[in-house]
């Protein structure tokens, strides 16, 4: 008898064990997991508090704030799901992605022909131009055309077609691909390269965060496509909310699009 009790003692603490184990489990499904690099101002950025509406990410004490974040918060909003921002290295996002650990990409990412044969995306939510950083006062800050920068050292972020584009450059010093946009910053402030190809916001960016910085606009520039220079959401191939995230982006217009990234330019953290 003392036995049984014994075993149904065990069973009921098990069986509580495991309500509790689950009730304490978050339920991923009323989330939407957002994955960016958090390093692309004025796209996405870290900060260490909430200033400026930035959302805590996710398992750390930062925040991430940006224009990527406000779409985030709109398309959150709008799918009825809590808003989590995960922090992914550049080349880890597309992985992540793809096995389920995010829901999508908001990263200042561009619907490559490339990309695509990996992941579906939405419609565009931005659309940018080329241009070179530089330092002000340098060599090139007066630069117009791609001939301009022959013999410069030229880098980018590696795995973007940034860097593949430099080839057009002709007799340019193309250098190694750096992982981030904050590394680029450095190698260009202390004279390791000339200039990085960018998109105009993060030069914008750049060049409003640093007084040593500027950038080019070229009236002779780099040949692109239109999704090369586009931006968009990456979703897996298949998600079904890829409809529900396209109606939402068609309803922000193109004044709220400009209005949310001069925001974003102007909140932006203060180059160190």
């Amino acid at each position: 008898m003392g036995r049984k009790i014994g075993s149904i003692l065990m069973t009921l603490v098990l069986a509580v064990s495991v309500l509790a184990g689950c009730a304490s489990k978050t339920d991923t499904s009323k989330q939407f997991r957002v994955g960016m690099e958090a390093g692309y101002a004025p796209f996405n950025w870290t900060q260490m508090d909430d200033k400026n509406g930035a959302v805590k990410i996710d398992g750390a004490s930062e925040y991430a704030g940006g224009y990527d974040v406000e779409i985030a918060k709109k398309l959150a909003a709008g799918l009825g799901k809590e808003l989590v921002i995960v922090k992914v290295e550049w080349d880890g996002l597309v992985q992540m992605l793809t096995s389920n650990k995010i829901d999508a990409i908001i990263a200042g990412m561009s619907p490559t022909e490339e990309r695509k044969k990996t992941i579906d995306f939405s419609a565009n939510y931005y659309k940018s131009d080329l241009i070179m950083v530089v330092k002000k006062g340098g060599a090139y800050e007066n630069a117009k055309t791609l001939k301009d920068f022959t013999g410069a050292k030229v880098t980018a972020q590696l795995n973007t077609f940034h860097y593949s584009v430099i080839d057009q450059i002709p007799g340019v010093s193309k250098e190694t691909a750096m992982s981030d946009f904050p590394a680029m910053r450095v190698a260009l402030e202390s004279g390791i390269i000339d200039g990085y190809v960018s998109e105009r916001p993060e030069g914008v960016s750049a060049s409003s965060a640093n007084e040593n910085f500027a950038f080019v606009d070229f009236t002779e520039g780099f040949v692109t496509s239109e999704d090369d220079t586009a931006i968009a959401v990456g979703v897996r191939k298949g998600y079904d909310l890829t409809s529900k995230i396209n109606e939402i982006l068609a309803k922000i217009s193109e004044d709220e699009r400009i209005s949310i990234m001069d925001a974003a330019i102007k909140n932006q953290p203060s180059a160190k």
